[in-house]
């Protein structure tokens, strides 16, 4: 008989391509996958990885048998899904993706809201950007993921993924408070032609989708300052390095010296949760989407500063219930 754990290591070796990958995505060392893969070979009488210069690579016996691990590890979660289900116990471990506002302002309220409900659960949360957690989610890594995307770029889900939308989280522009607009209770995005621009790192979502959002108000960014979190950003803005269009989730405090401005067209981004379709009866996922939803309902974002520049915080509110 076939080992589990074993086919999981040839599954770990064929997706990420390498022994160390493999190792990293399982939490083992390298050497654990080596004896796995070791075993398996003495099982099945069957070379499974041959030298491949500094590398190695599957043969075809191990590509055979890790296309049919995939679908064996499928089947096993989705029969572990069933069986929750049937307890209907919210129990296990779980672990949940965010990217990093919302790790910052709505995850805390979601794990102490399960954490209070559901004691016998198990949490792990880690902070990773959207496109890295709907792959982890697909592989099986993150057992729930918090994404989003922009209104004007949205993202696509892939096939065997399931979501939810928590909420949509408007943007406004941030501008210094000597700048000749900022005193305005609305601008549309064109009339910030020439003006320098603070942005996340290149790659990242928010980066790519200013460069989309400014080049389609036929506006070319001048970004001087890169930094991904946003308080950096609002610190930058208030050291007049620029402009930024900062969501209102998770970005806190406002510094002195700031104004943050409606747009046209108006900037939002949304917010998912998403899941593995075979998972989706599991007691621990529909909990968890139920204590996001409950927070997300309870987002209260204020607007701006007021025109005096007083500090303004944003931030989710505690639900009842």
């Amino acid at each position: 008989m076939l080992d589990l754990n074993r086919l999981k290591a040839l599954h770990a070796v064929a997706v990420y391509g390498s022994v160390g990958a493999a190792a990293d995505a399982l939490m083992v060392t390298p050497s654990a996958v080596s004896q796995q893969l070791a075993k398996l070979e003495r099982e099945t009488g069957a070379t499974l990885l041959e030298r491949n210069g500094r590398g190695v690579r599957l043969t075809d016996a191990a590509g055979l048998l890790a296309d049919h691990a995939e679908r064996i590890l499928a089947l096993v979660e989705t029969a572990e899904a069933d069986f929750e289900a049937l307890r209907g116990a919210v129990v296990g471990r779980l672990s949940i993706g965010a990217f990093p506002t919302a790790a910052r302002g709505l995850l805390p309220q979601a794990l102490m809201r399960l954490q209070e409900r559901h004691p016998d659960l198990g949490l792990r949360l880690h902070e990773r950007e959207p496109e890295r957690q709907l792959r982890e989610v697909s592989r099986g890594e993150l057992d729930l993921a918090v994404i989003q995307d922009w209104v004007n770029r949205p993202m696509a889900v892939p096939e065997g993924l399931s979501r939810a939308t928590l909420f949509d989280d408007v943007a406004d522009v941030i501008l210094p408070a000597g700048h000749p607009l900022a005193d305005r209770a609305e601008i549309e995005l064109h009339e910030l032609y020439g003006d320098r621009w603070i942005s996340g790192s290149p790659g990242t979502v928010c980066h790519d989708w200013l460069v989309y959002t400014l080049r389609a108000a036929e506006l070319e960014p001048e970004i001087t300052c890169m930094a991904d979190e946003y308080p950096t950003q609002l610190a930058l803005v208030a050291a007049g390095q620029g402009c930024a269009i900062v969501p209102r989730l998770g970005r806190g405090v406002f510094p002195e010296g700031v104004r943050a401005v409606a747009v046209r067209p108006r900037p939002i981004r949304r917010i998912y949760a998403v899941w593995r379709s075979d998972a989706a009866r599991r007691p621990a996922i529909r909990a968890a989407v139920d204590a996001l939803k409950a927070v997300s309902a309870g987002f209260q974002p204020q607007p701006a500063p007021d025109r005096a520049g007083g500090p303004v915080s944003v931030s989710v509110l505690p639900t009842n219930g």
